[in-house]
């Protein structure tokens, strides 16, 4: 191969880091094309979301529980960039192979897209339209693959244009040859004729930007026009029909650093197995009550919200909240008692579960008789004074006071079974959960913080704890193992003239500190007399167990 001057070309050149970055940019640019199908689609058909969905599914319950002791809320965040992480670097294997050893590298970019297509195509809620934006994000990305390589492609010559043909030495002449210090029109330097490698990186550096930047704007066009966020934003609650009476004034003790009472939405704990949050429309959401029962039950969101409404206090917790954890929170919910829907319903009489399903499929299970036994288990429609947001379930979710999240607290719902536990399995469940699972009394030393440092002198000691349905009669804290002692109790709400038993409750000490390093810990009592264990057990299968215990350093 010779160029236009006749002189003898080699074969292209390309770095194996320009090869590597036209892989990572073709994968890019293929998730981008596949998250533009996926607004068709459905956002959870995503390719990223798709693998995502598969992990959480599949990973031993070890892992998850590592994942989220470890990163608290943001364990999605972190599993979407591993699968990222995994996928750029996989997409630059293939630039090089594809390089090297076409079209081993085409073929690679296909097999990430078939693995992608079969994980959206077995969420339990797929149609076949599901594996449509993996398979065209492969065959974009394999399109995009092989431009980027042939258009980093450089010519190399035969011979260095400066020293000569191939076969000639440095100090070799020809009489066509000119010196070092010489040049002719017809020739020019290395870095006239070949790309710096710096422009051999602009291309595939260009087409990963412009992926990015379609990627991102897919996601926010898919957040703000489907179903859920738009409908939301329709929605105008009705009064309640039994409304939560006014907060005592001493509801709180008063000490920066405790969490409120009442935990605004932004801050609520969200931890559940969607990656993407579903977007259900309020229009068009229905839930149906079957099963063992004598009559199936369907009713919409317009029913619920012209149905008489019941405004509750209530704590949920989250069965992976490890001692001292802040996956627990409280706030004000609106909704829909359950009992006298399941009542309309008429279970039979050996039924003793609800397998309630969420609409992305999640399933959890419910023991039948705490749904009935008049407590206040709630078809919730809102969260402190709002709609629920679209992350907390909107338009409806379960919230059942006394029970981990992962037996009672079904966001997104739209199915109620009336079955039997020897006959249905939930998520959770099946994975080695336990299927009853009431949250156990326990506290949570605020302030100080772990590791903090305080001045010599009067100090508080404060937190929250929670029995919920038991309620909290006594919280102790003692120093450094000594005799423990009582602690300053915050008001909880009144429900027709008694203390709601279903909130935690704020705590405080007043301790003398001394200087030096010092041990607290803290233990609570519930309403039924039973103190918190200091027996420490993890948290599978049915909560952790443990006094909260920090250290402190008093200063003079």
């Amino acid at each position: 191969m010779r160029d236009d001057r006749g002189v003898r070309l080699r074969p292209p050149e390309r770095t194996i880091a320009a090869a590597a970055l036209c892989g990572v940019a073709a994968a890019v640019v293929g998730l981008a094309v596949g998250q533009l199908v996926a607004l068709l689609s459905g956002a959870d058909s995503a390719p990223v979301v798709a693998v995502g969905d598969a992990v959480v599914d599949h990973v031993p319950l070890w892992l998850k529980e590592s994942a989220i002791s470890l990163f608290g809320t943001s364990d999605k965040t972190v599993l979407i960039a591993g699968v990222v992480l995994a996928l750029l670097a996989l997409a630059a294997l293939a630039g090089v192979l594809e390089r090297r050893r076409p079209p081993w590298g085409a073929w690679l970019v296909l097999a990430l897209g078939a693995v992608a297509a079969l994980a959206a195509l077995t969420r339990p809620d797929a149609g076949m339209l599901a594996i449509v934006p993996a398979v065209v994000a492969a065959l974009a990305g394999v399109w995009v693959l092989r431009l980027l390589l042939r258009r980093t492609a450089v010519p190399r010559p035969a011979s260095d244009p400066v020293a000569g043909p191939v076969g000639s030495t440095p100090n070799q002449s020809t009489p066509n040859q000119s010196t070092p210090n010489q040049s002719t029109p017809n020739q020019s330097t290395p870095n006239q004729s070949t790309p710096s490698r710096r422009n051999l990186l602009a291309l595939p550096l260009l087409a990963a930007l412009g992926g990015l930047a379609v990627w991102g704007g897919a996601r926010l066009l898919g957040t703000r026009t489907q179903g859920g966020t738009s409908s939301r934003a329709e929605v105008k609650l009705p009064p309640a029909a039994s409304p939560e009476p006014p907060l005592p004034a001493d509801v709180e003790v008063g000490v920066n650093g405790v969490a409120p009472f009442r935990v605004p939405n932004p801050d609520f704990y969200r931890i559940d197995t969607a990656l993407v949050v579903p977007q259900v429309d309020a229009g068009t959401w229905r839930l149906r009550i079957h099963g063992m029962v004598d009559r199936e039950v369907s009713l919409d969101y317009a029913q619920i919200l012209a149905s008489p409404l019941v405004e509750r206090d209530v704590t949920l917790m989250c069965v992976s909240n490890e001692v001292g954890g802040d996956l627990i929170g409280n706030a004000r919910w609106l909704g829909l008692p359950i009992a006298p829907l399941l009542a309309q319903a008429g279970p039979q009489a050996h039924a003793d579960m609800i397998l309630s399903t969420s609409a992305d499929g999640f399933t959890c299970s419910t023991p039948l008789e705490v749904l009935t036994d008049g407590r206040d288990a709630l078809l919730a429609v809102g969260m402190n004074g709002e709609p629920l947001p679209v992350e907390h379930g909107f338009p409806v979710r379960m919230v059942v006071p006394g029970l981990y999240g992962f037996v009672s607290a079904t966001k997104w719902v739209v199915d109620l079974e009336v079955t039997r536990f020897d006959r249905a399995q939930a998520y959770w469940t099946s994975r080695g959960w336990a299927a009853k699972a009431p949250v156990k009394t326990g506290s949570r030393i605020d302030v100080p913080r772990a590791g903090g440092r305080v001045k010599a002198g009067r100090a508080a000691v404060a937190g929250v704890a929670w029995a919920q349905h038991r309620g909290v009669e006594a919280v102790q804290v003692r120093i450094d193992g000594g005799a423990w002692q009582p602690c300053e109790l915050a008001q909880v709400p009144r429900v027709d003239g008694t203390p709601t038993k279903d909130t935690w409750r704020q705590w405080v000490y007043r301790w003398d500190a001394t200087p030096g390093s010092h041990q607290i810990q803290v233990r609570a009592s519930d309403g039924t007399g039973a103190v918190q264990t200091g027996q420490q057990a993890p948290p599978p299968p049915d909560g952790a167990t443990g006094w909260h215990t920090i250290h402190v350093d008093v200063g003079s």
